[in-house]
Parts: C-alpha cells; structure tokens; sequence
C-alpha cells in the first residue's frame, strides 16, 4: 500500500479502528492553473483531535500532505509538502487547506481526516484543475476509487489490529505464568522458613539425673569382755 502518514500509523495501534467517509457524493472545486485555491471541511467533533490531509492522484497514488496532533497548533508536513505550496490551518468549527498556484498535477481526489478514539472520518473532496475536465461519466469511478482507498485502509488495520490483539494475548498470558510462578516461589520460601523456625525454636526439656540413693554404711559392733 502507498505511505501513509504518521497519524493514520499510529492509528493502526488501535485494537478497535473503523473508518467513516462522510456523504455520499464529495464536494468539487474548479480552478485554472496559476490559481490560488482553498479547500475546507467542517470539524465533527467539539474537541481538538488528531487531524490530517492527503490525496489521491490519477487514482493510483497516495500522497500524504499534512497532519496536526490534537492540542496542538503545529503542523508537520511530509515530504515533498514542505516548498510553501500547501498551507494547512484551522479554526474551532473548519481545517482548511490552501494551494498556492496550482497546477494540472495537483488535480485529484482531497481527504480530509479525524483521529479520534480509534474512529477515523473522512471528508473526500476532489479538485479539477482547468484543463483536466472529466467526463461525467468518469464521476461515478472517481466516487468509487475514493471508497475503494476507505476500505483498503480499513482491512490494512484491522489486519494490524488482530495482529496486535494476538500480541497482547501474548503478553498476558507470559505475565499470568510469571505471577504464577513467583507466588509458588514465594510459598516455597514462606514453607521452608516456617519449618526452619521449628526446627530452631524447639522447646527442649531436660530431666535431670536422678540422684544415687546413699548407701547406709554397714557399722558393727564388737563387744570384749
């Protein structure tokens, strides 16, 4: 699968991740070349949460933009992002990403994302620079590339997430067998003082010897005449 950015990674570690593409049809912006554009998709949540850009290009490549963590105002751009072109910012309700000069190459489909709780929404909006006009018959395939990368991203995690679930049962299962064994460790100890102290504590009884009965000295009398 194309990179993706370091949010959408971290998101991987979720035990319990589903992805949410907001609407049915995308929203489309039309600009001509040379021209500034700005696009905007409104925050679904009421607190600051981890918030992202990419795009789908030709519908095979996936370019990862830009990405701000939650309670924080800096952005961290990736490779190839990073010329001043692309200018990612926000407000309290909308992120925004504005495109500086555009051109035939920056036409394509636009997500907007939000991190929160293992749930990740996406906002799809797709941009059509002048002179790359598509068939409206295209339309329906772009909208189905667009689900199509959801779900990819979606079984890629959980994928990762059962992985990761047999890995803490792992984990759980070592530390159970090492409690385990110090508890019978311990009671072996606890065992082997209680019968030292026994064996060092016994109470001994010493009878003395009884004594030897004097004997009553034989005396004999002799009488003379």
């Amino acid at each position: 699968m194309c990179r993706m950015m370091n949010v959408i990674t971290a998101l991987a570690l979720s035990c319990f991740c589903w992805i949410a593409v907001s609407g049915s049809e995308f929203q489309t912006s039309e600009v001509q070349a040379g021209e500034n554009v700005t696009l905007q998709c409104n925050k679904i949540y009421t607190y600051d949460v981890q918030t992202f850009w990419f795009r789908l290009v030709n519908g095979t490549t996936v370019n990862s933009i830009a990405f701000m963590q939650a309670y924080s105002s800096n952005v961290n751009y990736n490779d190839g992002f990073k010329n001043g072109k692309f200018e990612m910012t926000q407000n309290t309700s909308d992120v925004f990403l504005k495109i500086k000069q555009v051109d035939v190459s920056d036409s394509g489909l636009y997500f907007c994302g939000f991190v929160s709780e293992g749930r990740l929404n996406v906002t799809v909006m797709q941009l059509k620079v002048g002179g790359t006009d598509e068939p409206e018959d295209d339309m329906d395939c772009i909208s189905k590339q667009a689900h199509e990368v959801a779900k990819l991203t979606s079984v890629t995690l959980g994928v990762l997430s059962v992985f990761l679930l047999m890995v803490i049962s792992g984990l759980v299962v070592q530390n159970m067998k090492l409690q385990t064994a110090n508890k019978e460790e311990q009671n072996l100890d606890q065992s082997t003082n209680h019968g030292s102290d026994e064996v060092n504590y016994a109470a001994v009884t010493v009878r003395p010897k009884p004594k030897r009965r004097e004997i009553e000295p034989n005396v004999i009398y002799a009488s003379t005449r």
